[in-house]
């Protein structure tokens, strides 16, 4: 029986390669690597527009399903068994032809590597317009069923902002870039993080500062109450590698919070 849905057959075939790169997502609270999140590259290691400015609109269902199984199988193989390591997923709401349908691939590809379900995050950016939310709910509530983490990427750039927060509620929101440059010297941006944050936790969602690059940046966002992280500050992307972490700074910030460093 075929693992693909409706979308994947009839869609266009690929007529490129990719593969990916990984970055660290750092919990300062337990001090150590949370996860990593998988990013498009291509097979020289160029970066992601070399491959995305290739996706025609009919190959999008096929090339959303390469990219989750690609993940996975590089994951699998990097990934220290034991370590409870997360795996963060990008992908498109508008390239899901049917929720569980599309799943059959990706459940296939855990099941052949013996990746934990539960250490799967797929993340949806708010700058991809979303034009039916009843079907982004399917797709959340089915991924939901499978175990899987959820996040909305991207937060407060995009086209929908706190609507999509009040319509659905993930597990995890990252905070944009935007947000995060230069928040040390920005009152403004202070003020907004803070309130996200605030707002987050009351709705039981974590958040995660992304493009993070100055410790300044670190310790404001701390203070606002954020305790994971990802960005140039703590490791660049590698291709087709976990990267070395930089935690000489994150260490004396534990510190001071009385966590125990590794």
């Amino acid at each position: 029986m075929s693992v693909e849905c409706e979308g994947c057959r009839s869609g266009e075939a690929l007529d490129f390669d990719f593969s990916m790169a990984f970055q660290p997502i750092y919990d300062l609270r337990e001090n150590r690597v949370w996860g990593y999140e998988a990013l498009i590259r291509g097979l020289g290691g160029e970066g992601a527009y070399s491959i995305l400015s290739q996706v025609r609109a009919e190959q999008k269902y096929r090339f959303d399903q390469r990219c989750r199984v690609k993940a996975i199988e590089l994951a699998s193989r990097l990934f220290p068994r034991g370590d409870d390591l997360r795996l963060s997923i990008n992908f498109l709401p508008n390239a899901v032809y049917e929720p569980a349908a599309c799943l059959r691939a990706t459940l296939l590809a855990a099941r052949r590597h013996d990746f934990p379900l539960g250490a799967l995050m797929f993340e949806f950016t708010e700058n991809e317009e979303i034009v039916d939310t009843g079907h982004l709910q399917r797709i959340l509530s089915e991924y939901r069923r499978q175990g899987f983490i959820t996040a909305l990427d991207d937060f407060g750039a995009g086209f929908a902002g706190l609507g999509l927060l009040v319509d659905f509620q993930p597990d995890l929101i990252k905070l944009d870039m935007k947000l995060v440059r230069g928040i040390d010297a920005s009152y403004p941006r202070q003020v907004v993080v803070a309130s996200i944050a605030t707002a987050a936790r009351a709705l039981g969602i974590e958040v995660l500062a992304e493009g993070v690059e100055t410790e300044a940046e670190f310790t404001i966002l701390q203070v606002a109450g954020i305790h994971l992280f990802q960005g140039y500050y703590f490791a660049r992307p590698a291709f087709e590698a976990l990267p070395h972490l930089n935690l000489t700074s994150a260490h004396a910030m534990a510190a001071e919070l009385g966590i125990q460093v590794c």
